[in-house]
């Protein structure tokens, strides 16, 4: 097993450091920030408000962080003073780099303020990560990487002179223009260290023949199990190999008919394209919380990012943890990440063994439990909420699926079933942001003229709406597009933020910050772009959408209620957690 690289203890949490940045940049004199939401920027996000709060700065939320990166530097180009942009990782820094270029170009000090994932986690995959330190290359004066927990002040400040155009040192002025300061953030990212909601936590901690060649074996794709509580509850509790397969982002099919052929739990997400048969555990991430610790070893296909149960348990250190790797892949930096690497299948079969008696059975088992027991709250519900939409989308579609990122693909992963249906899933995981989705949706279904479904919320349609635009005379592709609109970012209430929202010390701000709440018109929008628009109220108009052949581009607008969704998922894990009563 690969050593992996130690971080020595850092001198501040994450609040204390970002209160320190905010400090910083307002003795510089920047009094107006533009700041997008997101969940690694969120000590930020909670300084900046106490800072506005305290009459030193103004806010102005954006969702789109290019529109926001512009906005920035009309603010400095108007107030003839340093202006800021605050994003989270990933996508969301790239989408600065037009404003960063006009910046440098025209002199002007926009000061780029990126969140980032601590030293520990870059270069091993985790979510939303890259690399961003020099991201904007000759177009910044100065650019600034600072480690997670460090002081942060001195060196803002030098930062900030150098976008004025103002001596460093004794070193020689260059013009006004852009800095980029990237700044590492560890969990907790709220002020008082509230956890998520616990839906997204974890629970504390022979000879095998080959896989034959060809298509998926009968076996894969064999009947649901009838459930046997008693012989459930025994295996959990036998002695032996308990192993486990986790399908992520680009596993394929081969990650199903592995764990199919070796007996083995598949804990596939809607992205792996391996969700389908006999092994397959839909709802597979709340049921870690309850019969996680029972598994000893893991096997990986793919990129796993969707769930902190998932994340959780691959970073266990009692758990044997093997990845597929037959080729390089750009995700991760060897060395970086603790797991074996293996790149042939017999050295990954000989790992992960067959799975012993009962094993998959009782996994199983535990899935139908979980999900007879969603479903039955589901259908007791007197609204339609993000669940029942990423229900109907997955059982309606044949062809090309489209998830977008944050809520509608977690929600396709927790109740899509396993049934195999003729169904391709994309998604931009490489850095799951929520840009370019339409617009990605458009090309998939334009490749091979494959009429396509895409599921998405409000804010990552408002993010691309400019990707509904076609030229006149430009090839039109069969697209529906379903917007799951609550009016603004529901992810933020499962995340730790969903706890804050209630206090009164940051409610209003989380709300604003994090919520992002509107009252965009889609139907005028639809109209606008020349699509055919209808809307869902009731599960039956919802189906009947679903039915229809997508021919030409159409929006179906289904709303919900973001206020119930916190509430929505911690009754669905206490009714999982009632019917497994292992």
């Amino acid at each position: 097993m690969t050593e992996t690289a130690a971080f020595p203890p850092a001198p501040f949490d994450s609040a204390a450091s970002a209160a320190r940045a905010v400090r910083a940049l307002v003795a510089g004199g920047v009094t107006d920030v533009v700041i997008a939401p997101g969940s690694r920027s969120a000590p930020l996000a909670y300084a900046l408000a106490e800072a506005e709060a305290a009459g030193l700065v103004r806010l102005h939320v954006r969702i789109d962080e290019r529109s926001g990166a512009f906005t920035a530097l009309g603010l400095a180009l108007g107030g003839q003073r340093a202006a800021a942009i605050v994003t989270t990782s990933g996508t969301a820094a790239g989408e600065l780099l037009p404003a960063v270029m006009e910046a440098n170009h025209a002199a002007v000090p926009l000061v780029v303020v990126t969140a980032d994932r601590p030293g520990e986690l870059r270069g091993t995959g985790a979510n939303q990560t890259t690399v961003q330190p020099n991201l904007f290359g000759v177009h910044v004066r100065a650019g600034l990487d600072l480690e997670a927990g460090e002081e942060p002040g001195s060196l803002i400040g030098e930062a900030l002179r150098t976008a004025l155009g103002r001596p460093v040192d004794g070193l020689a002025t260059q013009p006004p223009g852009p800095v980029h300061l990237n700044l590492g953030f560890r969990d907790p990212l709220v002020p008082d260290g509230a956890s998520a909601d616990g839906s997204e936590l974890s629970a504390p901690a022979g000879s095998v023949p080959s896989i034959p060649a060809g298509s998926v074996p009968s076996s894969v794709v064999d009947a649901r199990p009838t459930v046997d509580r008693r012989s459930t509850a025994s295996a959990f509790r036998t002695v032996g190999n308990a192993t486990v397969v986790v399908a992520g982002h680009g596993a394929g099919e081969l990650a199903a008919v592995f764990a199919a052929h070796l007996g083995l739990p598949l804990l596939a997400e809607p992205s792996s394209n391996a969700r389908f048969g006999s092994s397959a555990i839909a709802p597979y991430r709340l049921l870690l919380e309850h019969i996680g610790p029972a598994i000893t070893r893991v096997v990986t296909f793919g990129r796993p990012t969707l769930s902190r149960p998932v994340t959780a348990l691959l970073a266990r250190s009692d758990v044997e943890h093997a990845l597929y790797l037959p080729e390089p892949v750009s995700w991760f930096d060897e060395g970086r990440r603790p797991e074996r690497i293996i790149d042939n299948l017999p050295e990954l079969i000989d790992f992960a063994g067959p799975g012993k008696h009962g094993w998959l059975r009782s996994w199983r088992e535990a899935g139908a439990m979980a999900e007879a027991a969603i479903q039955v709250l589901l259908a007791d519900e007197d609204r339609i909420t993000g669940l029942h939409v990423a229900d109907a989308v997955w059982e309606h579609t044949d062809g090309n699926l489209v998830l977008g990122s944050s809520n509608p693909i977690r929600d396709v992963d927790l109740v899509a079933s396993t049934d195999w249906h003729p169904l391709e899933v994309f998604a931009n995981r490489g850095l799951a942001g929520i840009d370019g989705t339409i617009s990605t949706a458009t090309g998939v279904a334009l490749a091979a003229g494959i009429p396509t479904r895409v599921l998405l919320g409000d804010l990552t349609f408002l993010h691309d709406v400019g990707g509904l635009l076609l030229g006149s005379g430009e090839p039109q592709p069969d697209l529906h597009i379903v917007v799951l609109n609550d009016g603004g970012g529901g992810i933020f209430g499962l995340l730790e933020h969903g706890a804050e929202s209630t206090t009164a010390r940051y409610g209003a701000a989380v709300e604003r910050l994090f919520g992002t709440p509107h009252t965009v018109d889609i139907a005028a929008l639809a109209a606008a772009y020349g699509l055919r628009y209808e809307r869902a109220t009731t599960l039956t108009e919802l189906d009947t959408a679903m039915e229809r052949p997508i021919v030409g581009r159409s929006i179906l607008e289904v709303r919900a209620d973001r206020s119930t969704l916190r509430d929505l998922h911690a009754r669905i894990r206490r009714a999982v957690a009632d019917a497994l009563v292992l």
